[in-house]
C-alpha cells in the first residue's frame, strides 16, 4: 500500500513539475522578455530580416549601376604621356640616280641580284666553271646618300576628351538601366511580402501551440482530479482497484501530451525568432490567441471573394520583364543607324639627344574632330540578336500565361481552405458547448456514483477533441488568408 501511495505521488507529482519549469522557460524574468504582437513582430522582421535586407542592397546596387550608365554621355576625359629610346634611327632617301630612277636600291636586290648572276652564267655557257657571287658594295650599305632622322628621346604628355553626340543605343541601354531598378523595387516587396507571411504563419503557429497546452494542461488537471476522487472512493470501498488503476493510467497518460505541447511552443518560439532575424537565445513571447481572429473569419472571408491580381509581384516582375525584352529590341534594332562622336586631344611633344630637361623645346598639338559611324555589315549578327530577343520575348509571354493560371488556382484554394475552416469553426463551436455540458455532467455522475470512470474517459476525450478542433479551424483560416494576402499582393503597411 506505501509503495502504490508513492507511485502515485510520483505520478502526481512530475507534471506540476513539468508544468512549473514550463512557466519558469517561458518567461524567466519579467524585464527580459520581449512580448510581441503580430504587429511589431512584422515590424521587427521588416528591419531585421536578412532577406529584405539583400533586398533593399540590390536597390542600391542597381541605383549606382544605373548612375554609371548616365555617365556614359558626359565627356571621357584621359590624360597620358610617353617615353621613347630610339635604338636605330630611321634613314630617309632624297632626289634620283644617274638612270632617272629614284634615289636608293630596292629592297628586293639583296634576293634578285644573285638569282640574275647565276642565270647569266648558266645562258652564257662558258667552260669555266660557275664563280660564286660575291655582292658588292653598294653605297646605301652605309647609308651613303642617305640622311638619319629623329632623335634617340622622345618625349608626350596629353589630355583627350570624347562624348557621343547622337547615339540611339546608348539612350535605350539607359531606359533599361531604369527598368532594371524598378524590377529591383519589386524584387525586394516580393521579399517583404513574403516575410511577413512567414511571420504571420510562425506567429499563428505559437499561438496554436499555446492552444493546444491548455487543452492538454486542462486534460491533465481533469485526470488529476478524476484520480482523487477515484482513490478517495478506492479507500471506503466504493470504487474497484481497476477503476483506481485506469484513473491512475489516465494521469500517466496526459503527462507526455504536456511535455509535447510544451516543446512545440520553444520550437514555434524559435521558428519565430529566425524568421524575425532575432537572436535565438532571446526571450519572446506573443500576446493575444486564436480566437481573437476567429471574430473577424466572416468579414475576412467577404473580402478574399472580390480578390484580383492586379498588385500580384510575379505578374508584376513578369510585366517588367516584358517590357525590358521590349526595349532591348529596340535597343538591337537602334545598332542599324550611324552614331556621331566628337573627340577632342591637346598634347605637348619634345625629341632630343640628351636629357637636359630645361633645354627641351616642346611643341604642342591640338585638334577637335567628329567622328560617323555608319553600320553596314555585321555578318548578319544584329539580326539573329534581335530574332533571339523576341523569341525570348515569346516564351515570358507563355510563361505569364501559366503563372497566372496558377496564381487564380492558388486564390481559390486559399478561398475554399477559409471557407472549409469557417464551417469547421462554426461547427466545433457548438459541438464543443456540447462537450463539455456533457463532460460536466459525467463529472457530477461519477461524484455521485451514478456512472463509470470509463463514461467519464470517454466525454473528455471528445471534449478534447473538439478543443483542438475549434482552435485548428481558426489557425488553417489564419493561415490560408495570409497565405492569400501574398498571393494578392497585399502590403503590411497598406493594411
Amino acid at each position: 500500500m506505501c509503495v502504490r501511495k508513492i507511485v502515485i505521488a510520483l505520478a502526481l507529482l512530475i507534471p506540476s513539475m513539468a508544468w512549473a519549469q514550463f512557466q519558469g522557460n517561458e518567461r524567466p524574468a519579467e524585464d527580459s522578455t520581449l512580448v510581441l504582437s503580430l504587429d511589431d513582430a512584422i515590424k521587427i522582421a521588416l528591419s531585421e530580416n536578412t532577406s529584405v535586407k539583400v533586398a533593399d542592397m540590390e536597390i542600391q546596387r542597381l541605383q549606382y549601376a544605373r548612375k554609371g550608365t548616365y555617365a556614359s554621355l558626359f565627356p571621357q576625359v584621359n590624360g597620358s604621356g610617353s617615353y621613347q629610346r630610339t635604338i636605330k634611327k630611321q634613314v630617309m632617301y632624297m632626289g634620283g640616280g644617274d638612270d632617272g630612277e629614284s634615289g636608293g636600291s630596292s629592297m628586293f636586290d639583296g634576293i634578285l641580284a644573285p638569282i640574275e648572276w647565276y642565270l647569266s652564267q648558266l645562258i652564257a655557257q662558258a667552260p669555266q666553271p660557275i664563280q660564286p657571287y660575291v655582292p658588292e658594295p653598294t653605297p646605301e650599305s652605309d647609308n651613303s646618300g642617305g640622311i638619319a632622322v629623329g632623335r634617340l628621346n622622345t618625349w608626350s604628355a596629353g589630355i583627350s576628351a570624347s562624348m557621343p553626340l547622337v547615339n540611339a543605343q546608348l539612350w535605350e541601354n539607359i531606359s533599361i538601366s531604369a527598368d532594371q531598378v524598378e524590377l529591383a523595387v519589386e524584387k525586394a516587396r516580393e521579399s517583404r511580402l513574403g516575410t511577413v507571411t512567414s511571420v504571420k504563419q510562425a506567429y499563428y503557429a505559437v499561438l496554436l501551440a499555446k492552444e493546444a497546452f491548455e487543452v492538454y494542461k486542462q486534460v491533465y488537471e481533469n485526470a488529476v482530479e478524476n484520480f482523487r476522487q477515484t482513490e478517495m472512493k478506492y479507500n471506503v470501498q466504493k470504487a474497484s482497484e481497476l477503476d483506481l488503476t485506469r484513473a491512475k493510467s489516465n494521469v500517466a497518460a496526459a503527462v507526455p501530451n504536456v511535455y509535447n505541447a510544451e516543446s512545440s511552443i520553444m520550437l514555434a518560439l524559435w521558428q519565430l525568432k529566425a524568421v524575425m532575424g532575432l537572436e535565438l537565445e532571446r526571450e519572446i513571447d506573443v500576446t493575444g490567441s486564436l480566437e481573437d481572429y476567429a471574430q473577424t473569419m466572416f468579414r475576412d472571408m467577404n473580402e478574399g471573394e472580390n480578390a484580383d491580381l492586379d498588385r500580384n509581384t510575379s505578374l508584376r516582375q513578369l510585366d517588367m520583364q516584358a517590357e525590358q525584352l521590349a526595349k532591348t529590341v529596340r535597343m538591337q534594332q537602334y545598332a542599324y543607324l550611324p552614331s556621331l562622336n566628337l573627340s577632342f586631344a591637346y598634347s605637348f611633344n619634345a625629341m632630343t639627344d640628351n636629357f637636359k630637361f630645361s633645354e627641351y623645346r616642346w611643341t604642342p598639338y591640338s585638334y577637335v574632330g567628329l567622328s560617323l559611324s555608319i553600320p553596314i555589315f555585321s555578318g548578319g549578327q544584329r539580326h539573329y540578336a534581335i530574332k533571339q530577343t523576341r523569341v525570348q520575348a515569346d516564351e515570358l509571354a507563355l510563361q505569364r500565361q501559366n503563372t497566372e493560371r496558377q496564381l487564380r488556382i492558388g486564390i481559390h484554394q486559399s478561398l475554399q481552405t477559409m471557407d472549409t475552416a469557417m464551417r469547421t469553426y462554426d461547427a466545433a463551436k457548438d459541438a464543443v458547448g456540447t462537450a463539455q455540458k456533457a463532460y460536466d455532467i459525467a463529472a457530477k455522475s461519477y461524484q455521485l456514483g451514478k456512472s463509470t470512470l470509463t463514461d467519464l474517459s470517454n466525454t473528455e476525450l471528445t471534449l478534447t477533441q473538439t478543443k483542438l478542433q475549434a482552435v485548428q479551424a481558426v489557425y488553417n483560416f489564419v493561415v490560408a488568408k495570409a497565405g492569400l494576402e501574398q498571393t494578392l499582393g497585399y502590403d503590411f503597411t497598406e493594411e
